[in-house]
């Protein structure tokens, strides 16, 4: 049963970022936004919070999706917690952010997914740069 309940949290996630990030594309202009959090998902497979963190992982940087939306939704607290620490906040340094996420394994572990699968999808020089210093942050 536990493994029914995770897998309908994880089909929730998959659904509000799916609805969430419709219209949405990629730096190519072409592909679907919604592609990069089912590909971070691809990369937790098998970690049921961590999958639906990696789902929603960008819905409150760059959608109207709201923590207590989230909640409404059923998402877990901890689920929420780690998305809203892989939120970005506007203005805030890039390391100190990381340092934070270091500090939570599960949003530790969805961006490094996150980083891998942004640098497999070709990043510029400034990106695969802003990348390589976050994983050594995140890493070390």
């Amino acid at each position: 049963m536990a493994e029914s309940i995770s897998s309908d949290f994880v089909k929730r996630a998959s659904a509000i970022a799916l609805e969430a990030h419709a219209g949405q594309f990629r730096r190519d202009g072409t592909t679907p936004y919604v592609r990069h959090p089912e590909a971070v998902a691809a990369r937790v497979a098998g970690d049921p919070l961590a999958e639906a963190v990696a789902w929603l992982h960008d819905v409150l940087e760059d959608t109207a999706v709201t923590p207590e939306m989230l909640r409404s939704e059923g998402i877990p607290e901890e689920v929420i917690a780690a998305v809203a620490m892989l939120t970005k906040p506007d203005g805030a340094d890039y390391e100190e952010y990381l340092r934070a996420i270091k500090a939570n394994p599960l949003a530790k572990k969805v961006k490094l997914a996150d980083m891998l699968s942004n640098l497999g999808d070709q990043p510029s020089e400034k990106q695969i740069l802003k990348y390589a210093k976050g994983l050594t942050i995140l890493l070390t």
